[in-house]
């Protein structure tokens, strides 16, 4: 492939991410490769790597965009009800939804590791907390009697469960424990636990 020079760097940047972000829906992230993602784009490999630091840097890129969409499209769906336990249970319901309409590019965000002798990106953590913080600041109207350390506990335990839920849909396992609707496993596990936890 012949060297180009038609694009900026930025617009080689949304390029490859673009492209990426197809390459990873349709295939997976164990498809995903910078020689696939370079050729998509009609440049090479080492031009696709003077934007990026490495496959690593890219695919932590695109999941950061996966992130900023899902939380997006939370926030979105969440607004449209007024009552606190609607709105928490929403982020649920949308998540999950997610989860199956784009169930490779949801996988990827966990099924990506840094090596062991690098950090997470503070760029990156501030998306995932940022995540966290939609459902402890949905959860709060709810329990006002706890403290805020227990509704950040609350909040992680409440979502740990409905990712599993996640996982099972994705995997095609609900079959295995006789559930039919991952939507409707979500809102019990939401419902039994809110009453749990708040009260009511």
């Amino acid at each position: 492939m012949s060297r180009r020079s038609d694009h900026s760097r930025e617009e080689i940047r949304e390029m490859a991410l673009a492209a990426a972000e197809t390459i990873a829906s349709e295939q997976g992230y164990t498809g995903l490769s910078a020689r696939k993602v370079a050729s998509a784009i009609g440049y090479t490999v080492g031009t696709l790597y003077l934007v990026f630091d490495n496959l690593d840097d890219l695919i932590l890129q695109v999941n950061g965009r996966t992130l900023d969409h899902l939380h997006a499209q939370m926030v979105k769906e969440q607004n449209q009800h007024q009552d606190a336990r609607e709105r928490l249970l929403q982020l649920g319901h949308t998540y999950i939804r997610f989860a199956d309409e784009d169930p490779h590019r949801w996988e990827m965000i966990f099924e990506h590791h840094l090596p062991e002798d690098h950090e997470t990106p503070k760029w990156f953590l501030e998306k995932v907390a940022r995540m966290f913080l939609l459902v402890e600041t949905g959860l709060e109207p709810l329990a006002k009697q706890h403290s805020p350390q227990e509704i950040t506990q609350a909040a992680r335990a409440l979502w740990g469960g409905v990712h599993g839920i996640c996982i099972l849909a994705v995997t095609r396992k609900l079959d295995v424990v006789g559930v039919d609707s991952v939507q409707d496993l979500s809102q019990s596990l939401m419902d039994n636990y809110l009453r749990g936890f708040t009260g009511h």
